[in-house]
């Protein structure tokens, strides 16, 4: 038996706005499928391109109670998953910044490597981390 990822969640306050900026990243659109109310929206990176991230909208087929708890959490950034590897933390917190990307913590020295957080839209704060 094979058992693998092929897709996760993150949740977005606008699926168009989270679209545009994993394109900064350097995401692709994997698949955009609108089914009523429903958009099913998944991004991967073009170096990992068999691990898809879908761009949810808190909402349909959610109740209202669901709903509201993921938007409330979400607006306070507590919804945060991601952790990006990278060869050189430096040089590609200061491209992405470049791009636009906004930083709540510049690339420093850890005791695990380099690592440096950013923010999307939504309010997710993810991490970038250089190990070696």
């Amino acid at each position: 038996m094979s058992l693998k990822v092929a897709y996760t969640t993150l949740w977005v306050r606008d699926q168009d706005e989270a679209l545009s900026f994993f394109e900064k990243l350097g995401f692709e659109v994997r698949e955009d499928i609108k089914n009523g109310a429903y958009r099913w929206l998944a991004v991967a990176s073009t170096e990992q391109p068999d691990l898809a991230i879908t761009l949810s909208k808190p909402g349909y087929p959610m109740d209202e109670a669901s709903t509201q708890a993921v938007e409330s959490t979400l607006a306070k950034g507590m919804l945060s998953t991601l952790v990006f590897t990278t060869d050189d933390c430096v040089a590609t917190a200061a491209a992405l910044k470049a791009k636009g990307i906004e930083f709540s913590r510049d690339a420093g020295q850890r005791g695990y490597g380099i690592d440096a957080a950013f923010r999307d839209p939504s309010g997710n704060e993810f991490r970038l981390v250089q190990t070696s």
